[in-house]
């Protein structure tokens, strides 16, 4: 027997029946012959954290533009937090770990430089739109690789692909808003724990907000710490669940009040406000300069890019091109182009 029999053996053993097994999977867009030794999604996961686009992440903003500090998240932290509460959530609700982690690990990869101001330029200028989601999801298709994608698996990618929710509803009762795979919608709501725990450790750093600026029902229900909002959010999500049906995720009343009180706390006082909205308005004036002209300087266009892939228009590679690149990449890209030299004089 080889190994991964074995491990998917193991899986339909000890995992839950509403988990999604390896031997199961619905395949990948090619057609590949099996591991040896590794289930389907742990070869997910290992292309994943392979891959030039997950490697770039450690030099993309999560919140705050830049950041000099040693100990500020970045768009690759953020993901590892992620997956790190995600595979709690799973292990301790018995469903697959590892397809858990992969989800994770990818769900971010289509980001922009400067995070979500950078989304949002690009979703004003290029003619079909951007979110990030879907771009994570061209990322491991299409752009990978040089154009051969990751080729993951369908439950991989459906993850990937509606894990974004915005300011929407965090459990939302239609399942036809949420992926397929419990898996999935563990990395949804996880993504979300992670991040208004994190914003708000990195702007108290910042001396945005300090601890007493936080809604007093955040303070009383999850927690007076970091560690300990964490920790109350993860337990609820898991003993809520459990208490319910296997088949829908859930967090007490209380407990999910508090966490949309948190996140429209960080809306309202961290991610609007000037000083950090100003950066992100220069940010935006970057990455629109870069977009004109590497579309209309041919020059420009055939000395950072090269040539137009087959297929695809010249404002998709363009897009594709800047939606790559990291923070201090589009900085100096910005400044080789648009910035004057000085003469040198002898």
């Amino acid at each position: 027997m080889k190994i991964r029999e074995r491990l998917e053996q193991e899986e339909k053993r000890t995992l839950s029946p509403f988990a999604a097994l390896s031997a199961e999977t619905k395949g990948r867009l090619i057609p590949e012959e099996p591991c040896d030794i590794r289930t389907a999604f742990q070869r997910d996961r290992d292309r994943i954290i392979h891959s030039k686009s997950f490697r770039r992440l450690k030099h993309k903003t999560q919140v705050f533009l830049s950041p000099t500090g040693d100990h500020y998240r970045t768009r690759l932290t953020h993901t590892l937090e992620v997956a790190q509460i995600a595979r709690t959530v799973a292990k301790a609700l018995q469903l697959n770990e590892v397809l858990t982690e992969a989800i994770a690990l990818g769900h971010d990869l289509g980001h922009t430089p400067f995070g979500h101001a950078g989304e949002a330029v690009l979703n004003e200028i290029f003619p079909a739109g951007f979110s990030h989601h879907k771009q994570s999801l061209r990322v491991v298709d299409v752009l990978e690789k040089n154009g051969r994608g990751l080729n993951l698996t369908a439950e991989v990618r459906d993850g990937i692909l509606k894990h974004s929710k915005g300011k929407e509803e965090i459990l939302p009762g239609d399942p036809a808003s949420l992926p397929a795979t419990l898996e999935a919608r563990v990395v949804r709501v996880c993504d979300i724990i992670a991040y208004v725990n994190h914003d708000v450790d990195d702007a108290i750093r910042g001396g945005i907000i300090v601890d007493g600026d936080i809604p007093r029902i955040c303070l009383e229900v999850l927690g007076d710490s970091h560690v300990r909002r964490i920790d109350t959010m993860v337990k609820d999500l898991i003993f809520a669940t459990l208490e319910g049906s296997a088949l829908e995720l859930r967090m007490h009343h209380t407990t999910y009040e508090a966490l949309v009180t948190l996140r429209d706390f960080l809306y309202e006082r961290v991610y609007e406000i000037h000083t950090v909205h100003d950066d992100f308005v220069r940010a935006k004036k970057i990455i629109y300069e870069l977009y004109d002209r590497l579309l209309e300087d041919e020059a420009v266009f055939q000395q950072q890019i090269g040539d137009i892939p087959a297929g695809v228009s010249k404002e998709q590679t363009v897009c594709d091109f800047i939606a790559g690149m990291t923070d201090r990449y589009a900085l100096h890209l910005y400044e080789k182009i648009f910035m004057p030299k000085p003469w040198m004089v002898y």
